[in-house]
């Protein structure tokens, strides 16, 4: 399995049997769209406006099996939503021994039965950028210590190229806040016995 970053809240978890691709939002944001036409499943964690042509598209709570991977949707409350309404989701990703958790912009809380839901965790997705867009540093760190993961992949942080409407903080202020080493890789690339024995941040290079 391999992991890469293509800005904003976009990765793309491919492997042998297909290939998902998480938040496509990406022209709007300056960057260049993931070509539908190479995406078997796209997964929204929130509402948006995204060309995914003819591929499988998870946008809400609820389980579902394609092309291998095994993905569980849960609801919850946006980073900047009333606590009564849950119209974000998180999604667990599972895909032979692998482990996935994408978290996208929830509010900085996560209840014991989510916790539960997701169970063990090897890598985590999630954004860190703050200002109001998404979650902060201190906020960020406080999930990852919860869902306490092998990998962090964080996103959603300062980079010249994306055009976020909200200037987001630096990478460094969450790699600060969660004080934990740091690898930097084009892409992850994950086989059996591959992964740290404790919690460590990934930096990718955006694709």
């Amino acid at each position: 399995m391999d992991i890469e970053y293509r800005g904003a809240n976009c990765v793309q978890i491919t492997t042998k049997g297909g290939t998902v691709v998480t938040d496509p939002n990406l022209k709007e944001l300056g960057l260049k769209d993931v070509p539908p036409a190479k995406v078997d499943v796209f997964l929204l964690t929130q509402d948006m406006e995204v060309n995914t042509g003819e591929a499988f598209v998870i946008d809400s709570a609820g389980e579902y099996e394609v092309k291998g991977f095994g993905i569980r949707g849960m609801a919850t409350r946006a980073h900047m939503g009333d606590e009564s309404n849950k119209n974000t989701t998180i999604y667990r990703v599972v895909n032979g021994d692998t482990k996935i958790a994408i978290t996208g912009h929830m509010f900085a809380e996560i209840s014991d039965e989510q916790l539960e839901t997701l169970g063990i965790i090897d890598v985590l997705v999630i954004p860190v950028g703050g200002f109001g867009y998404t979650m902060d540093a201190i906020g960020a760190a406080k999930i990852v210590r919860k869902i306490d993961p092998k990998v962090v992949i964080p996103t959603h942080y300062a980079d010249d190229a994306t055009k976020y409407p909200v200037d987001q903080a630096s990478l460094d202020d969450f790699i600060k806040e969660l004080g934990v080493p740091v690898v930097e890789e084009d892409k992850l690339k994950i086989k059996a016995g591959s992964l740290p024995e404790s919690l460590t941040v990934v930096k990718l290079k955006r694709q």
